[in-house]
């Protein structure tokens, strides 16, 4: 109940600031950027709140606790897009005054053709980014109120569309700026009272390195909830090869697959996992069976498989049909845990799944770094300051302000794995910041994990907020007052936005009900390597390459977007088992399509802008003028302004 009041307590405030912010929101100017008077600190803070979504709050600890050191990149290229954005993006995409980015996808080329093509991928990336949002959501209430996964989408996404709908982009400025503080508060304190309770982060990585082969255990006997079919891979459990486990069902339980954890590979004996189970687990399991998985032998032609000199061992793999619920015994090794070493060292699981580390890692990083400098929701904010120059001095302040709080996250990986480690069994690993304050117990627990919770909360709704600014801006603005109704007044214009944001939150609930089996950072990271195929390219060279073409972008944004965008969907389909893709690196190149998306999007826009360099804007030398000018020299204006017209 406590945790609850918290969260109560955060979304009464966000609603009243919207209600106080909103008797300020009068003019369009007010509703796309916030009337363009936003000081440095005041959105330095509003940007950091919309960034630091639940990818960051709940999914980084989770991803650091599931897969440890390389889960380290997602922090590290969250925080280094900014350098990207400050040096090259941030004062030019300023100076040229637009409300949304495709306001500077057409203006730049004097293209409205290309301005629906920009509007396309604000939805695209929009989209993807909504979903972990609205995981996050469900995960959250479910850990504090056992609400079922549906319900807390639904709650959440209507009260966040609520408020987005009441007050536009000058309405949630002060929500957002606030919203940040909260996660910062929520993500530091808990932790060193957390490290009081259960020993410092030092103590835990020394005892990991210390026992490089150590696995977690269960220090007491822990009743789990385990998925179902219908949220495969999540209803997969891989068991430990070192030694036993008991498991005894408190419901009755069907199994849909067993198998073995470890692939067999060429030429090695092919294992029946159902041998290694006692009893053997032939149709339902009925409430109260007992079973016990033993390690298995890996052999070739009947002889043990070695390596390093020692035999290799194997376990079972359990997925089950349909929820169920089962007791993991005392002193068992943790089910879907990796050892120290693969946690704590570099290409560890999450990048050497597929067998190509270090390409995976490097497109990771492309991915997050470039994406970061590309997503539309965030770039719409450097509209909102005053001038170029106060929009790099937000930059640098919103790398000061994340930076602080990334600080805290690898930590809550750490203890997770070292006192709670229950949560890989179940595949709960995104709930740690919620669950490992609870389990200290009493209401000392219940206070701290009613203060993440109400920080949890925050992220999800700070950044679904922008989210739905963005993409409810480039219906409203973008699609309805520039392309279906180009004499549509102001308050045409406004009650366009908030039809939208009605419209987009609906359908944001629908995709989030789609994603539970997936992890909230991983489904963030694809966002952004659209970002990074698709606006990033554009913004880069279109500030900087008076040469860059209408066509040349357009190419590069449809292949390099749109093929990324393809990869990641064929991706996701074969982790769901709706597809295949057998060869591991075509998988891990879906996975993570950064790597080749981007660079493909550059080539693709220098190769076709030079074919077609007579397309080149006319005034493209007063664009760049405007575009880098400092403003005292009196090139930089508004472009929205300029180009009023019936607007």
């Amino acid at each position: 109940m406590i945790p609850l009041l918290f969260v109560i307590l955060v979304t009464v405030a966000t609603v009243v600031l919207g209600i106080i912010a909103t008797k300020r929101s009068q003019s369009a100017s007010d509703f796309f950027v916030a009337g363009r008077k936003v000081s440095v600190g005041m959105n330095a803070s509003a940007i950091s709140g919309e960034y630091l979504s639940a990818a960051s709050f709940m999914g980084v600890a989770g991803l650091v606790l599931k897969n440890g050191y390389d889960a380290l990149w997602y922090p590290v290229g969250y925080a280094a897009g900014y350098l990207l954005l400050l040096l090259f993006i941030a004062g030019p995409l300023r100076r040229f005054g637009a409300y949304t980015i495709p306001d500077f996808a057409e203006g730049r080329f004097d293209s409205p053709l290309f301005r629906k093509i920009a509007v396309s991928f604000v939805l695209f990336i929009g989209f993807f980014y909504t979903m972990p949002q609205m995981k996050g959501a469900g995960v959250t209430m479910g850990t504090i109120m056992n609400w079922p996964y549906w319900v807390g989408i639904v709650v959440v996404g209507s009260v966040i569309t609520f408020n987005v709908a009441l007050g536009g982009m000058k309405g949630i400025t002060f929500v957002q700026a606030f919203q940040y503080w909260v996660k910062l508060f929520a993500i530091s304190v808990p932790v060193f009272v957390l490290m009081t309770v259960y020993g410092g982060y030092s103590q835990k990585l020394g005892t990991f390195t210390g026992e490089p082969k150590g696995i977690p255990k269960l220090s007491k006997d822990t009743t789990l909830k385990f998925a179902g079919k219908d949220k495969a891979p999540t209803n997969a459990v891989s068991f430990s090869a070192v030694s036993e486990t008991v498991i005894t069902f408190t419901k009755d339980t069907e199994i849909d697959k067993i198998s073995t954890v470890r692939k067999a590979e060429p030429g090695e004996d092919k294992l029946d996992a159902s041998l290694a189970i006692s009893p053997n687990p032939e149709g339902v399991i009925a409430a109260g069976t007992t079973l016990t998985l033993l390690p298995m032998l890996v052999t070739k032609d009947g002889q043990p498989v070695l390596k390093d000199g020692k035999t290799v061992r194997t376990a079972p793999k359990l997925e089950f049909s349909k929820p169920t619920e089962a007791i993991i015994s005392s002193g068992s090794f943790v089910p879907n845990a990796q050892n120290n070493a693969k946690w704590g060292l570099p290409y560890g699981t999450l990048t050497s799944k597929h067998g190509f580390p270090v390409l995976y890692t490097y497109s990771l990083i492309i991915a997050l770094i470039c994406g970061t400098a590309g997503l539309p929701h965030i770039l719409v904010r450097f509209y909102t300051n005053p001038d170029g120059r106060s929009a790099k001095a937000t930059t640098f302040w919103v790398m000061v302000l994340i930076g602080a709080f990334y600080a805290f996250t690898p930590i809550w990986g750490a203890l997770g794995r070292a006192d709670l480690p229950s949560l890989y069994a179940n595949n709960k690993t995104d709930s740690v910041v919620i669950a490992l304050p609870r389990a200290i117990g009493g209401i000392w627990g219940d206070v701290l994990s009613g203060i993440t919770s109400a920080g949890a909360f925050a992220a999800f709704m700070s950044t679904f907020s922008g989210l739905l600014v963005s993409m409810s801006g480039a219906l409203a603005h973008d699609i309805y007052g520039k392309i279906l109704k180009p004499k549509a007044t102001p308050q045409e214009r406004i009650r366009m936005f908030k039809i939208a944001a009605v419209i987009f939150g609906a359908v944001a609930m629908a995709l989030g009900l789609l994603v539970e089996s997936f992890d909230i950072a991983m489904l963030v990271g694809w966002a952004f390597a659209i970002a990074a195929a698709s606006y990033f390219p554009l913004l880069l060279l279109g500030a900087w390459w008076r040469g860059l073409t209408m066509p040349g972008a357009a190419a590069g944004m449809l292949g390099g977007g749109l093929l990324s965008l393809f990869a990641i969907i064929a991706f996701m389909l074969s982790d769901k088992k709706l597809i295949t893709i057998d060869d591991p690196l075509t998988k891990s190149l879906c996975e993570q399509p950064a790597i080749w998306g981007v660079p493909l999007a550059l080539l693709i826009m220098f190769v076709v802008s030079k074919l077609t360099a007579n397309q080149i804007p006319e005034d493209a030398d007063a664009k760049m003028l405007r575009l880098h000018a400092p403003e005292e020299l009196g090139h930089s204006r508004d472009y929205i302004e300029e180009h009023s017209g019936g607007h």
